[in-house]
This record gives structure tokens, sequence and C-alpha cells, in this order.
């Protein structure tokens, strides 16, 4: 969250990516340092996920990643 807080305000466009079990935590962190990042949430768990499943994940969620990228700024 702050590494997407700090390239952002250097001018540099950020997606936050994380699992769905951190979607309070975001939020929560968010409201905490006044920043609310575009974000992807992709199913949980993924530390135990082999390099295949991974890339499944991401080819689920890169449309939505690229979106949240090049949406003009609110």
């Amino acid at each position: 969250m702050h590494d997407i807080a700090d390239l952002e305000g250097r001018g540099v466009v950020g997606v936050f990516v994380a699992s769905t079990e951190f979607v309070d935590a975001a939020a929560a962190q968010g409201r905490a340092i006044g920043f609310a990042p575009a974000a992807v949430f992709v199913p949980h768990p993924i530390q135990d996920r082999t390099d295949p499943e991974m890339r499944v994940l991401a080819d689920a969620a890169i449309d939505e990643i690229v979106a949240a990228l090049t949406l003009p700024p609110p």
C-alpha cells in the first residue's frame, strides 16, 4: 500500500494486487494513510500455489489490472 502511494505520488500509475483474504486489511490500511489505490483481488490463498496455478490467477486478473492502470484519474 505504501509503495503504491509513493509511486502514485511520483506520478507513476499503480494498482494494488492481493488475495481476497486482504480486502478488509487493504481498506483499513488505505483509510489509515488516506489513500485509496486501484485494487485487484485474486482468490486466496496464493502462497502455496504452483507456477501454473499462479499463471491461471494472473490470466484471470490481467484484464482487470490493465483496466485499473488505464482508467483516467477520478
